[in-house]
């Protein structure tokens, strides 16, 4: 057992009973034999301040120290927290995004529950934080999280939250107690005590329960073979096209294999997935199919929280440009489309589009996302496809040639596959970027070895700027040009002279 103090940061907003908590825990480790140290910054109470708490529990009881006495720090250090508490979800993630919790280190027990700040009831609107985003944060940035809607069970106990907190503490094993000397010290208060361990015991077996679910699925997943990454690919392309198309990636997996000399080399395995995603690319035909799908009706009853007997009503609205439509058209017809468009816009007016309003729990929204989606078939005639096997051929064989030299290099190559995703202008950025790298770095007199490093550095700053500065940057200090500038149509608006 290590002799470093457990470090605890408890977050509370006024009147939230914080202080009880941290008395109690830092009671609860004296009781036990255990020496602890506790120390509060306080704050302004009701959403306007917070107040911390901050609490340090030696892992070992006194006895086995002997004389020796352990040193404890008075304030809470960014990055050194082993367990954060705390009763409001944004609360939470202010004291993460302020760099107290770490990814290797910190236990994270909230509620989920919110108290709005001033700054959400002021507007006009719903500006609320959304949840999801709060609880990406810190599925980021955290070690482990138990996070429940502790304030409904001091309701439901009838007592106050500290002592909820206290029971999914106990049931969480951070500390080196067991449940019993929790509950002494709740009876030791003397104040609310049966309402303290009703609320103590619900948190402590929701807790428990969660936790025991946890192992099982971890149980059960260590004891399933992982999925075959490839065959997963493979099937996705067979859904997007066709037995074919799956073929067709299977022959270009085997060229890198060829290069590489050996079968499953690291190389393809870089390439399964990047290759499969850049040749699924996105268009009208599998947006259509995706709107479709029957998984995305389950998620979207299940998001608005449909009940039986109630209906639902679903409309997706579409923007189609001569960009998604001329991808489908062979490529004369699609010039022709393209230079009428380009045509409206030089002579100032805005690219052409269809706003569309597609009601998709009707009969005809239906009929006409499945006539869209039917035109699969037509995909491999239209102009984009063409234009997209010309591009992840160039890739490929960059990274095939690149491997022959050094597989080094080849792996790199085979990363910026990375930088293909989303769509539209973004999709667009993503394969400039990769096919700029390609041409001025993959090859030249430089040694293998040090191109790799060229492409890994250049990769990173186009995943790292979405302006795309810092990769011109780093091409310039490799010795290749920066990326070209795009045309760009400038708009001119008359404007009333002022007075």
């Amino acid at each position: 057992m290590t002799d470093r103090p457990i470090t605890i940061l408890v977050c509370a907003l006024g009147g939230e009973g914080g202080g009880v908590l941290a008395e109690w825990l830092y009671l609860t480790a004296v009781h036990a034999g255990h020496a602890a140290q506790s120390t509060s910054i306080p704050g302004v109470a009701q959403r306007t301040g917070a107040t911390t708490y901050y609490v340090e529990v030696h892992p070992r009881p006194q006895a086995e120290l002997g004389p020796r006495r352990p040193v404890f720090s008075l304030n809470p250090v960014a990055g050194e927290i082993d367990l954060l508490l705390s009763s409001e979800l944004l609360e939470t993630v202010r004291h993460v995004g302020n760099g107290m919790a770490s990814a290797e280190r910190t236990l994270v027990i909230s509620s989920t529950a919110r108290a709005l700040t001033v700054a959400e009831k002021m507007g006009q609107g719903d500006d609320r934080v959304d949840t999801a985003a709060l609880l990406a944060v810190l599925q980021r940035h955290v070690r482990a999280a138990e996070l429940l809607d502790f304030n409904a069970l001091a309701r439901q106990a009838g007592t106050v939250i500290s002592a909820v907190l206290l029971g999914a503490v106990a049931a969480s094993g951070a500390l080196p107690f067991a449940r019993a000397r929790y509950e002494e010290t709740i009876r030791a208060s003397g104040k609310g005590v049966e309402a303290s361990l009703r609320g103590f015991a619900l948190a402590f077996d929701a807790v428990s329960a969660r936790r025991a679910q946890q192992a099982l699925v971890d149980a059960a997943l260590a004891a399933t073979p992982a999925p075959d990454l490839r065959t997963l690919a493979r099937q996705r392309l067979v859904d997007y096209q066709d037995e074919a198309y799956a073929r067709l990636y299977d022959e270009r997996l085997a060229r890198i294999e060829a290069a590489e000399g050996r079968m499953q080399g690291p190389v393809t395995q870089e390439l399964v997935r990047w290759l499969a995603l850049w040749m699924a690319f996105d268009d009208i035909v599998r947006v259509a199919a995706a709107k479709l799908a029957a998984s995305r009706l389950r998620r979207v009853q299940r998001e608005v929280g449909l009940k039986d007997g109630e209906l639902l009503a679903v409309y997706d609205h579409f923007k189609p440009g001569v960009p998604e439509l001329a991808a489908l058209l062979p490529q004369a017809l699609a010039d022709r489309l393209i230079a009428w468009d380009r045509r409206r816009v030089a002579a100032g007016r805005a690219p052409w589009a269809l706003p569309l309003k597609v009601g998709t729990h009707t009969v005809t929204g239906t009929l006409a996302l499945r006539f869209v989606a039917a035109l699969q078939g037509q995909r491999r005639r239209g102009s984009r496809f063409a234009l997209e096997q010309k591009l992840i051929e160039q890739w490929l064989a960059a990274v095939e040639r690149g491997t022959r030299e050094d597989p080094a290099l080849g792996l790199e190559l085979a990363r910026c596959g990375r930088l293909i995703k989303g769509y539209g202008s973004t999709n667009e950025r993503g394969k400039d970027n990769l096919l700029h790298i390609v041409q001025h770095l993959s090859a030249g007199p430089r040694p293998a070895a040090e191109r790799a490093q060229q492409v890994r550095a250049a990769r990173e700053a186009a995943l790292a700027d979405e302006a795309g500065h810092r990769l011109d940057q780093t091409l310039q200090a490799a010795g290749a040009p920066p990326r070209p500038l795009r045309e760009q149509t400038i708009r001119w608006y008359k404007r009333r002279p002022a007075g």
